[in-house]
């Protein structure tokens, strides 16, 4: 192994670089402000996933503060980590040199892992745990050590208390064990060994989620209403396929641990990848839930390859390029390489009524400083008294994320919200005499106030739409008994 070493270390560094140019630019996203704020707010679970993405941000405030470039590293070393691993299991399956560089390359050319692995949310962890534990797996299957069983089941732990579709990884694994020696290992005590430290790990959570009506169930209604019933089954299929080259590299893997004589023992990873596959196509899942398997694949696509052209070994880098090189103009979409007026240029965008138009994610990372400078400003104009009783009430968990974290230099109160786990950690003073709004809509405010002032409709050139022309109030004499007003909300929190 250690001759691979170098390759290695290039292609990991490659990928460090590329990443870190992104994470520089722009601001936070709407999401990573809601991880962090829940870092603040420890717990065995939180309304919309699992706690360890707050355990993350807490090592990432201990670390760094709330510095873009420190809270960006933890994904992006889980980023670098699955490409070493993608490496080492390509040793693992049989592949030499070209077969290892090979998929090394394809971890390059994923584009939508720049995404993934550049903003701070759990998905990028959830790859790294997909990946970390089918590593283990091989690790077995080559050695029979039941250490590695053991390390199985600890990744499937922290796996479960990252992401819950962890739980469809592990249904894969156990269906793909079957076909392992006719299912000789569910006769195997350190299996189960390893499957009671998962699910004494993942415990808490559970616990957790009975103390609080499970939530998650209440949130995937939501989710599947709101997003993933809009999820056709033939847009699965066509995201995937739109990648082409590495698409093939995909198919590739699939029928290396099907067809290959070399890759037979591992049949029990097609298998299982077929299963999850399957099971997150019919469930109607988001695309980029089944990305955490392209690690794997790539491994076995890249042995098959350079099976294939065992005789002519030098066209395993024509492949390479053919993967790499069509892929390398898209990476400024996937991670925020260039300054946004070059990004601009890159993308051709137009002006239109003083307006861009970004795609999603980049236009969620603007406005937010913009939005608590302004409140700022509002929150300081108030009297002595009126500060020591002021409550700020953010529309969302955006806004509200902002205000918690981005606020903190500006010594602002912690401001309070109605969306997901920021309604969990309640409604502050309600005895408040003065309320700062932020983003709420004037019925909603009517609602709540006798006395409203609007200070100003915030804009921002480069915000998402619904962070743009937004209202920022003044409130006063409530006309509601807060509490009940806040219990009330509780069914529309995911809304």
């Amino acid at each position: 192994m250690k001759k691979y070493l170098p390759l290695i270390f290039v292609l990991a560094l490659v990928k460090l670089i590329i990443q870190w140019l992104g994470n520089r630019n722009y601001g936070f996203h709407r999401d990573e402000l809601l991880h962090l704020s829940v870092s603040e707010h420890l717990d065995w679970g939180f309304m919309e996933f699992p706690p360890f993405i707050a355990f993350v941000g807490k090592l990432s405030y201990w670390f760094f503060d709330y510095d873009l470039l420190g809270v960006r590293l933890f994904p992006t070393l889980a980023g670098v980590t699955i490409l070493v691993l993608c490496c080492f299991m390509t040793k693992e399956l049989g592949g030499k040199f070209r077969a290892v560089l090979l998929a090394g390359i394809c971890i390059l050319a994923f584009v939508p892992f720049y995404r993934n692995q550049t903003l701070f949310q759990p998905v990028a962890f959830d790859q790294l745990f997909w990946t970390l534990g089918l590593y283990f797996l091989i690790k077995f299957i080559n050695s029979k050590n039941k250490r590695f069983l053991i390390l199985t089941g600890i990744t499937l732990g922290f796996g479960l208390l990252n992401k819950y579709t962890m739980l469809v990884w592990a249904f894969g694994i156990c269906i793909g064990l079957l076909f392992y020696k006719k299912g000789s290992l569910y006769r195997n005590k350190w299996l189960y060994m390893s499957s009671i430290v998962a699910l004494l790990m993942f415990l808490p959570n559970i616990i957790w989620q009975f103390n609080h009506d499970f939530p998650l169930v209440r949130h995937m209604k939501r989710l599947h209403e709101g997003q993933l019933d809009a999820i056709g089954p033939l847009k699965f299929i066509l995201d995937q396929v739109e990648m082409a080259p590495i698409f093939l590299m995909f198919l590739f893997g699939f029928m290396g641990l099907f067809f290959s004589k070399r890759l037979r023992a591992f049949k029990v990873l097609g298998i299982a990848c077929l299963v999850i596959f399957f099971t997150m196509w019919l469930a109607g899942a988001k695309t980029y839930y089944i990305f955490a398997l392209y690690p794997v694949l790539f491994s076995a696509g890249a042995v098959f390859v350079e099976q294939l052209l065992v005789k002519r070994l030098n066209l395993v880098y024509a492949v390479a390029g053919f993967v790499l090189l069509p892929m390398v103009y898209f990476i400024p979409e996937a991670t925020p390489m260039l300054p946004i007026e070059q990004f601009v240029k890159y993308k051709g965008l137009e002006e239109v009524d003083g307006r861009y138009e970004l795609t999603g994610d980049y236009a969620d990372m603007f406005g937010w400083e913009e939005q608590v400078a302004l409140v700022d400003s509002v929150y300081r104009s108030l009297g002595d008294e009126e500060r020591q009783n002021c409550m700020l009430w953010a529309e969302n968990y955006g806004e509200a994320g902002a205000l918690k974290i981005l606020g903190k230099p500006y010594d602002l109160p912690n401001p309070i919200c109605r969306h997901g786990s920021f309604w969990s950690w309640g409604f502050g003073n309600k005895e408040a005499s003065v309320w700062i709004s932020l983003g709420n809509e004037r019925p909603s405010v009517e609602h709540v106030f006798e006395d409203i002032e609007q200070v100003k409709m915030i804009t921002h050139k480069y915000a998402i739409d619904e962070e743009h022309n937004i209202p920022l109030y003044i409130c006063r004499q409530p006309k509601v008994d807060i509490e009940t007003w806040w219990k009330a909300y509780e069914p529309y929190i995911f809304d």
